[in-house]
C-alpha cells in the first residue's frame, strides 16, 4: 500500500502529460483548419473559370499506359513562307492596322452573316497550338432565337447578382465609366452566338479519362486566333466571361461535364448607332521590353 501510495503522485503526472499532448495535437489541427478556413473570400470567381491544368486524374487512371498519340508520329517536310524583309515589313503593319480597328462592340445588328464565314473562323481557331496535340477546345455556335434567348436570361439573372452582391464596388465602379451593366440585349439580337469551352480532360476509348495539358492556355490562344479571324472578316463581337454562368449553360447546351465554359462571344456586324467607349492602348514602349 505504501509503494502504490508512492507511485500515484507519478501517475498522476504523466496522465497529465498525455492528456496535455492530446489538447495540444487537438488545437493544432484546429488551427489548420481555421488557417484553410481563413483565405481571402473570392466571391465573384467562377468555378469554371479556374485553370484546370492540373486536374488530377484518378489513381487507377494515372498508372495506366501514356495516354497520348501513337508513340511513334511521323515526321514530314515542312516549307514555311518565307517574304522579303519588305514585304514581311509591310505585311506586320498592314496586319497591325486591321487589328487595332479590334473594339469590344455591344451594339450588334440581327443582319444575318454568312454561316460559311462562322466555319471558316472556327476552322482557324482550330489551328490554334495545344499541350501535346490535345486539341481540348469545343466551339458550340448558337444561333437559334429561343437558345439565345434562353441563354440571355441565364446570364442576366446571374449577372445581376454579379453587378449588386459578388463583383464589389471596385469592380463595379471601374466598369460605370465603360457604362456596362448586366443587361445583355446582344444575346438576342446578335446572329450568332459562340460558346467556347475548354475540355479539362478527355476519353479514351475505354471511358478511362485522358490528360488535356495546358487546357486552359491551349483554348486561350484558340480565343485569340478567333478574335483576329472574326476582325479579318469584318465580323464585330465582345469578350463576355458570364461568371456562375457555366453550369446552367452547359446543362441548356446539353455539354458533357468534362468542359467549362471559358468565353462568349456574340457575333454579328455592329448597328449603324453603335458607339464604343473612347479608349487608346498603350503605346509599344509600355508593353515592350528588348533585352
Amino acid at each position: 500500500m505504501a509503494l502504490f501510495s508512492s507511485l500515484t503522485p507519478v501517475f498522476i503526472a504523466i496522465i497529465c502529460v498525455l492528456i496535455g499532448v492530446i489538447i495540444k495535437k487537438t488545437n493544432g489541427e484546429k488551427e489548420k483548419r481555421d488557417a484553410k478556413s481563413k483565405h481571402p473570400s473570392r466571391p465573384w470567381m467562377d468555378e469554371d473559370l479556374k485553370d484546370g491544368t492540373d486536374h488530377p486524374l484518378e489513381e487507377e487512371e494515372a498508372e495506366e499506359e501514356w495516354q497520348g498519340l501513337e508513340e511513334n508520329v511521323a515526321h514530314v517536310p515542312f516549307t514555311g513562307e518565307r517574304y522579303s524583309e519588305a514585304e514581311m515589313i509591310k505585311r506586320s503593319q498592314e496586319f497591325y492596322e486591321l487589328l487595332n480597328k479590334r473594339r469590344s462592340v455591344r451594339f450588334l445588328s440581327d443582319e444575318p452573316v454568312p454561316r460559311e464565314v462562322i466555319d471558316n473562323v472556327i476552322r482557324t481557331a482550330g489551328t490554334s497550338p495545344s499541350g501535346a496535340h490535345t486539341e481540348p477546345w469545343t466551339f458550340v455556335v448558337v444561333q437559334d432565337p429561343y437558345l439565345k434567348h434562353k441563354i440571355r436570361e441565364i446570364v442576366e439573372e446571374e449577372e445581376e447578382i454579379n453587378y449588386k452582391k459578388r463583383m464589389g464596388d471596385r469592380w463595379v465602379n471601374d466598369l460605370k465609366r465603360l457604362r456596362t451593366n448586366w443587361i445583355k440585349e446582344y444575346l438576342d439580337t446578335a446572329p450568332y452566338l459562340i460558346l467556347i469551352f475548354k475540355q479539362v480532360y478527355g476519353r479514351l476509348p475505354n471511358g478511362k479519362k485522358k490528360t488535356h495539358y495546358y487546357n486552359e492556355i491551349s483554348v486561350s490562344i484558340a480565343c485569340g486566333i478567333l478574335l483576329a479571324a472574326l476582325q479579318n472578316a469584318g465580323l464585330y463581337t465582345v469578350t463576355s466571361t458570364p461568371l456562375n454562368c457555366g453550369p446552367q449553360l452547359r446543362v441548356l447546351l446539353q455539354r458533357p461535364e468534362n468542359e467549362k465554359l471559358l468565353l462568349l462571344l456574340p457575333v454579328g456586324y455592329p448597328r449603324k448607332d453603335a458607339t464604343v467607349p473612347a479608349l487608346t492602348r498603350k503605346p509599344l514602349e509600355d508593353i515592350m521590353v528588348v533585352m
